[in-house]
């Protein structure tokens, strides 16, 4: 898996955790948060083209990747305080952060109650909405179905949504280390990160009040949070930039990774100048 050689750890909240930490140290800091039930490896191709400019940190969430699971019930103010518990170890004061999926919840959710931590935020392919009852209940049989019929059959039906068709055809590198990234979760991780994503509060309602820059970015195709969700976020976060990447699904950071770096850049270029 990406990062063998490069990977860290370090002790936060009584946990080893799992990071990578490139570039140099006294550049402006930008944390990566990846999304469920993915690890840190995500992000290799954007640490690649960041790490001369910046300190570019992606660290496994507890439970994923390479990183203790902890006795604790999983929930996205946890993921929160490891987050900023991680920074205050790493000496961090504030950084720009970029969060995925579940990494977008945990990045709004910190940013939210901590916004002095934090000098810009990026959301990719992610939702300030809390899940519906027909969504919670779909994650509570999600845990039943892995229980009934395994992982491999879980990693085989989660790769259909995670990616847009034409990646099957065009992406099979970038499957099969997903496909990896599931099997390598354990089942116990996964269901305490279900129920921390059913439980999740909604942030909608306080993104308003966001004051540093925000990049969203969505795939086209993405079916988990779809672009209409990603616009509703743009609407709602005066002045925020939104970008839609084609030829990509929920993963677009993989899908079509120039496109997405060149977003990025463009992006941390500009807030470099404000």
């Amino acid at each position: 898996m990406y990062y063998s050689e490069n990977s860290l750890t370090i002790t936060v909240n009584n946990l080893t955790v799992s990071y990578i930490d490139e570039g140099p140290t006294n550049s402006p800091t930008i944390i990566f948060i990846h999304g469920f039930p993915l690890n840190k490896s995500m992000w290799e191709k954007q640490v690649e083209i960041l790490k001369e400019n910046y300190r570019v940190i992606a660290y496994d969430i507890r439970g994923h990747g390479n990183t203790d699971a902890g006795n604790d019930n999983f929930s996205i103010e946890l993921f929160v305080n490891d987050l900023l518990s991680l920074m205050d170890t790493l000496k961090i004061d504030k950084t720009i952060l970029c969060g995925f999926s579940m990494g977008g919840y945990i990045a709004l959710n910190a940013i939210e109650n901590y916004p002095e931590r934090f000098n810009a935020l990026l959301l990719c392919d992610t939702n300030c909405a809390a899940d519906l009852s027909e969504a919670k209940e779909k994650r509570m049989k999600t845990i039943e179905i892995i229980k009934e019929k395994g992982l491999e059959q879980y990693a085989e039906e989660s790769l259909k949504k995670l990616f847009a068709p034409i990646s099957f055809s065009k992406h099979i590198e970038e499957i099969a280390i997903v496909r990896e990234m599931i099997m390598k979760t354990s089942k116990q991780s996964l269901y305490k990160t279900l129920h921390a994503l059913a439980e999740r509060t909604e942030t909608c309602t306080k993104v308003h009040k966001l004051k540093v820059p925000v990049l969203i970015m969505v795939g086209k195709e993405d079916e988990i949070t779809p672009p209409d969700v990603a616009l509703l976020m743009h609407e709602k976060i005066k002045g925020s930039i939104i970008h839609i990447i084609d030829h990509a699904g929920h993963l677009s950071n993989m899908e079509n990774s120039r496109e997405f770096n060149n977003q990025l850049s463009g992006f941390l270029s500009l807030i470099k100048h404000l």
